[in-house]
């Protein structure tokens, strides 16, 4: 038993799995940007990434792309959540090695769309 990359706390199969098979939808903001990293953090999901973009936001995105695992994610922590109606946003830090096997950090506040019922990833918010 394996526990999420996303740092949940809870077993992969039972916290991403499900969005990244796409056999359920991600109902929070908060979910699809946890099955997001995960995508990002194991490779091979590319075509869960576009499919959990807002579509408007993709283009010259390649799925095969990526689903490279060209970075080594190593931990998220979300550290806000907010929604309004159909409106999501969600704040995090994560950590990764970089070339030297340094750890970095990387933050982001991240804006979602809920569109005819799905989350979609619609980019970052501009303070």
């Amino acid at each position: 038993m394996t526990a999420c990359v996303c740092g949940s706390g809870k077993l992969f199969k039972k916290c991403c799995l499900p969005f990244l098979d796409e056999s359920k939808s991600a109902p929070t903001p908060e979910k699809l940007m946890r099955s997001r990293f995960s995508a990002y953090a194991l490779g091979g999901y590319g075509e869960y990434l576009l499919l959990t973009w807002l579509p408007i936001m993709t283009q010259g995105l390649d799925a095969t792309e990526l689903s490279q695992r060209d970075t080594q994610w190593q931990s998220l922590r979300i550290l806000n959540v907010r929604q309004k109606g159909d409106d999501g946003y969600v704040g995090f830090s994560a950590d990764y090695l970089d070339g030297d096997n340094k750890i970095m950090n990387y933050q982001e506040s991240s804006v979602f769309k809920r569109i005819n019922g799905q989350w979609l990833y619609a980019g970052v918010e501009v303070s």
